[in-house]
């Protein structure tokens, strides 16, 4: 038995990749180096003087030239039309700006408003004085105006294609509701409530207790004992065909109850919001705060972040400012260190003055201090100035002899 073993040849080349030229990078081999043959302006050659030499026939030079202007204009054959300026057929159109007919535009114009495709203007400007820009200006309001009653009716027909009972959980969020859990278990009893058929037998003793639980008829075992009787009498589905319609008129005012408890509170907190945003304004307004002086910026700075909720939350709900830096500073942050400074303020602000009033005057005491030591030293180191008295030199009178030799 043989075994024959093939062997594989495997060619390795080594490939020099040029990153530089494949990503476009520009290296040196990319700049461009004048030739030795072709000297530049910049290159140094031998200066020719031999005109040095020359007598001067800057006359005779300038009269003949080597060639002038005319003899190449020998060359050229007049009749090449190639070299003949173009002429416009058109009439040449006056300097400034073109006009525009605007007849065709003020009848489109008209025409569209009379269908009550556009709307026109409130003022008492005619369309035939209408220049372009008022053109395009009624244009944009027009694109406007439709683009907002579209956004403001996709809202409204959204709304009314839903359910009935969505659109009572949506008006209900829309107020500033938050127990939805309770909202949809009454709509879901309700709803129950609407779909019992009072032809049903299953369905007639509910009918008759739920009315009578809602109308405080008795105790549960009374309206136990009333329905007996009526069973046994045989008016239970005759009570039961006429308690219905009063049932679900009373069930569908439980949801507008609670509808309208809720719009109750949405009002409150539009009063209260209303009065908190007045209160803001009337602080910030005399320009000073417990006695210190605020300029325009820090006005601003302090109204708008309590009054504007312009801040993500970690509850889901827009935050001011001040909400916007307690979470930051205690979760994204942390700084606990500045909220409890901040949580001290509010809590007891007439004792955290006092520590910080306090504060400054130490420091102001020590600042002093270290002032006069430092003056005291300076003055001990220093060596003392001895005045000099001033000595007046002792002269004598000259003695004038002129006949002294």
């Amino acid at each position: 038995m043989s075994t024959e073993t093939t062997q594989e040849t495997t060619t390795v080349e080594q490939v020099d990749i040029d990153l530089d030229n494949i990503l476009g990078t520009p290296g040196a081999d990319s700049i461009m180096l004048p030739e030795d043959k072709k000297p530049s302006v910049f290159s140094k050659g031998d200066i020719d003087t031999s005109f040095l030499d020359k007598p001067d026939n800057s006359d005779e030079s300038s009269s003949k030239p080597e060639s002038s202007f005319e003899d190449v204009l020998k060359d050229v054959d007049p009749q090449d039309a190639s070299l003949e300026p173009e002429q416009d057929d058109e009439p040449k159109k006056a300097p400034g700006r073109s006009k525009v007919a605007k007849d065709g535009t003020v009848e489109l114009v008209k025409k569209l408003i009379d269908a009550g495709k556009i709307v026109p203007f409130d003022d008492d400007k005619p369309i035939d004085d209408y220049s372009l820009n008022d053109f395009e200006e009624l244009l944009e309001a027009n694109f406007q105006e439709r683009e907002n009653k579209i956004r403001e009716s996709t809202p409204a027909e959204f709304f009314q294609s839903l359910p009935e009972e969505l659109q009572v959980a949506a008006k209900y969020v829309a107020d500033g509701g938050q127990d939805l859990k309770g909202l949809f278990k009454v709509l879901s009893h309700v709803e129950e409530t609407f779909e019992l058929d009072p032809a049903e037998p299953g369905h007639q003793e509910r009918i008759v207790r739920e009315y009578l639980s809602a109308t405080n008829f008795g105790t549960p075992d009374e309206i136990e004992e009333e329905i007996d009787s009526w069973k046994d009498r045989g008016d239970l589905e005759a009570k039961a065909n006429k308690f219905k319609p009063k049932l679900d008129a009373m069930q569908a005012k439980v949801v507008q109850q609670k509808l309208a408890q809720q719009e109750h509170m949405r009002q409150r907190q539009a009063q209260q919001a209303q009065m908190y945003m007045q209160n803001v304004y009337d602080t910030l307004k005399p320009g000073e705060l417990n006695g210190i002086k605020l300029d325009r910026k820090t006005q601003e700075l302090l109204y708008s972040g309590l009054i504007q909720p312009q801040y993500p939350s970690v509850s889901g709900r827009p935050t001011n400012l001040l909400g916007h830096l307690l979470e930051k500073y205690q979760y994204v942050e942390p700084n606990h260190g500045l909220i409890a400074e901040a949580l001290w303020l509010l809590a007891d602000p007439d004792s955290y003055k006092t520590k910080i009033r306090e504060q400054g005057q130490k420091e102001t005491v020590e600042k002093t201090a270290r002032m006069l030591k430092t003056e005291e030293a300076r003055k001990s180191s220093s060596s003392p100035v001895v005045e000099k008295e001033e000595v007046k030199q002792r002269t004598i009178k000259r003695n004038n002899n002129f006949f002294k030799r």
